[in-house]
């Protein structure tokens, strides 16, 4: 089997190694606002999945400061400027577009790379998508998470998976390069709802351009946390005739993980290039698993993993 490997694209592509510099745009979400929900999904935190983005400050500057963090590992000179927190298409139009814009316009820049959600593609947020990739590639990343509509309820990710399905339609159609996000362990979750959203996205046509896999992470400060401990303190108290109805929320072990992603990397299509094969949240909130917190060790054990049984 033959995968495809973000850092080996990119270094076909440019003759280099290309970083991301995590930037922050300003945005909120509709999740939290009231606008389609408030609280967001239960497992994300209050930075809303960007706890390493630069502060909110002109765009000229958060480069800078994100280079300089970059640049303990690498003298690089060409990045992917990626806006990873919140919802990176919500709110005014002609702001986000002088931001990306000028962003995108800069020299040191190579790839534009923005998370956002399926329902905050609007029609004038799909022409400036469309304008910027015209100067360079753009990519936007989409948090699916699951595809089972039950499971996304449950996790409050607001949408059902209709509105996915549109979004990345007219995205693929506009010739904008997507990359799904999918959390495993998400709870309620079997191993084979799990993989059934692996197969899922394997089967759209045409298939994603790229897929970041991770394992939920319970961080201090969410709804997820607040289960987290009424689940296992239930099961603490329950007697073993009670605990087969105590929360359904496993916490995989780094085995169980590594099993899981073996098999679902054995379902994506030669086509889709894998971005991420794990997570990396702030260790000042992580509750569980505490193995995730040794990023350098799971890896390790991931790609040895996958070099082994896929290779």
């Amino acid at each position: 089997m033959k995968l495809r490997w973000i850092s080996d694209v990119l270094k076909e592509m440019y003759g280099e190694k290309i970083y991301r510099l995590a930037l922050s745009s300003g945005c909120s979400c509709p999740n939290r606002d009231g606008t389609v929900g408030v609280g967001g999904c239960t497992f994300c935190s209050e930075g809303g999945s960007g706890e390493f983005a630069a502060e909110p400050a002109p765009v000229a500057e958060q480069i800078e400061r994100a280079k300089t963090l970059v640049r303990a590992k690498t003298d690089g000179k060409r990045f992917i400027a990626y806006f990873q927190s919140f919802t990176n298409t919500y709110g005014d139009v002609e702001r986000l577009r002088k931001l990306y814009t000028e962003t995108i316009l800069r020299d040191d820049i190579v790839i534009l790379s923005i998370g956002t959600r399926p329902d905050c593609l609007g029609d004038e947020v799909m022409e400036m998508l469309a304008e910027l990739n015209r100067i360079k590639p753009v990519w936007v990343e989409l948090g699916l998470q699951t595809a089972n509509d039950a499971t996304a309820q449950r996790v409050n990710r607001g949408y059902p998976r209709s509105v996915f399905e549109d979004a990345y339609r007219r995205l693929r159609e506009a010739g904008i390069s997507v990359v799904v996000h999918l959390i495993f362990g998400l709870p309620g979750e079997s191993r084979e709802d799990m993989l059934a959203s692996v197969s899922y996205i394997a089967g759209l046509t045409p298939p994603p351009d790229g897929v970041k896999l991770q394992l939920l992470q319970v961080l201090a400060g969410t709804k997820l946390a607040e289960e987290y401990r009424e689940c296992f303190a239930r099961e603490d108290n329950a007697s073993e005739d009670s605990r087969d109805n105590a929360p359904a929320l496993h916490i995989m072990s780094l085995q169980e993980y590594g099993d899981l992603l073996v098999d679902a990397l054995r379902l994506l299509p030669p086509e889709t290039v894998v971005h991420r094969i794990t997570g990396d949240g702030p260790k000042r909130l992580l509750l569980a698993p505490k193995w995730c917190a040794d990023k350098k060790k799971v890896l390790n054990y991931l790609t040895k993993r996958i070099r082994e049984e896929l290779f």
